[in-house]
């Protein structure tokens, strides 16, 4: 059987192997480019299934991939959007202190955003000046973000499809799923469930699965993906003037999430959440989704155990929360006090990739490691999609270098 050769693989077709092959055929259109994806179509998990905010880079450490790549994919992605007509719109968002400690983490996140470019952001420093432009929100102090938007997520990925399919003329393998990775010294070969295909280089992009993909060529991948699923309530059709933009609390600096907020969303509508559960299976979005691999992987991992015993009772809230609309509906209260239970209907799910180390650590920064010829990108959460022309980007210029990704 013969082995179709291309220059390089790209396996995964969320926004960030989508713009890795894009980039890959706009600096040279000639290449021989193949994207594989295990689903019938793009964005189907973690690209399709977010909040669709445009991130301003506010949260960041400076010099970080997660500040460099969220600050330039902001700037490129608003120009593709323009572009190609797709829906966004820069709203802006305010982080609201409701408490005296989250006043000095405020002050942080301020110090950040300046340090990392943005300009005009704003200090409000009462409750008069929150709710002029939030009239229904309380605390007593927060930020203004005029540079954070919403934008349609999906449309940009099916975007992003059509012109490296039509216009560049690259190749797709959807329904296919990545088995078996060889690398040897004529090429790599990549093995799937229906086919063999041959390439000089390879770029994975696997979101869920980057830890068992980056496994079948890195003997010491010391990364294991842990998912976390985050749940949303929508606001009813009667209730959404509460929220005018986006109403963000000020974040545990410790915990990798962002607290549950209020989201306006392009196509409609104003998202409540999401909180962050530990989920039992990886592409699990319903509370009782299970896998019996996913959750061995899981408890497996001396990483997790650490987790639990630092986040246990976070996580525990987390739970709580998921199974309790009253206290779901609490949570809300602390931003909005006029929400109510009989307010919020339910709404979609997400499951985020979250890589973990041996040593208990979530992985906070973007993590691309790169070996020769293979690049993998092992940890890719918010705000990878807002990054994600940035990444792919960055990960297309450095498939020629030979020192090592940091």
């Amino acid at each position: 059987m013969s082995v179709k050769k291309y220059d390089t693989i790209v396996i995964g077709a969320g926004l960030v192997g989508l713009s890795v092959a894009y980039h890959l055929k706009k600096k040279n259109p000639d290449a021989k480019v193949l994207v594989i994806e295990k689903e019938k179509d793009v964005a189907k998990h973690q690209s399709g299934n977010n909040s669709g905010v445009m991130h301003s880079g506010i949260y960041y450490a400076p010099g970080s991939l997660k500040a460099k790549n969220c600050i330039a994919g902001y700037n490129s992605l608003i120009e593709f959007a323009d572009e190609h007509q797709i829906p966004y719109e820069l709203c802006g968002k305010i982080i609201v202190a409701t408490t005296p400690t989250e006043v000095v983490k405020l002050n942080d996140i301020y110090e950040r955003g300046i340090n990392n470019g943005l300009q005009n952001l704003r200090k409000l420093s009462s409750l008069q000046e929150i709710q002029e432009i939030e009239p229904h929100c309380t605390g007593i102090k927060g930020i203004h973000v005029p540079q954070t938007g919403i934008i349609d997520y999906p449309k940009m990925a099916a975007t992003l499809l059509s012109i490296y399919q039509n216009q560049y003329g690259g190749d797709t393998a959807f329904g296919e799923r990545v088995i078996r990775i060889h690398n040897q010294n004529k090429g790599i070969l990549v093995e799937t469930d229906k086919h063999t295909y041959s390439a000089s280089n390879m770029v994975s992009c696997a979101g869920l699965f980057s830890d068992r993909v980056a496994n079948m060529t890195e003997q010491e991948n010391d990364l294991r993906i842990i998912p976390f699923r985050g749940e949303y309530y929508k606001l009813s059709k009667e209730k959404e003037y509460l929220v005018k933009t986006l109403i963000y609390p000020v974040p545990d600096p410790s915990f990798p999430f962002l607290g549950v907020h209020f989201t306006r969303m392009i196509r409609g509508g104003v998202e409540a959440g999401p909180n962050a559960v530990l989920a039992f299976k990886r592409e699990g979005y319903k509370f009782q989704d299970f896998n019996l691999k996913d959750t061995q992987e899981t408890f497996s991992w001396p990483g997790f155990w650490k987790i639990a015993a630092k986040y246990g009772r976070t996580g525990l809230g987390e739970m709580y929360r998921s199974l309790s609309k009253a206290a779901f509906t609490k949570a809300l209260q602390k931003l909005v006090p006029e929400i109510q239970e009989s307010d919020l209907v339910p709404g979609g799910a997400g499951v985020r990739a979250q890589a973990c180390d041996r040593n208990g650590k979530l992985i906070d920064d973007f993590d691309i490691l790169k070996n020769n010829n293979i690049i993998h990108v092992r940890n890719a959460p918010s705000p990878a999609a807002t990054s994600s022309l940035a990444i792919g980007k960055y990960i297309v210029n450095q498939l020629n270098e030979q020192e090592a990704l940091v």
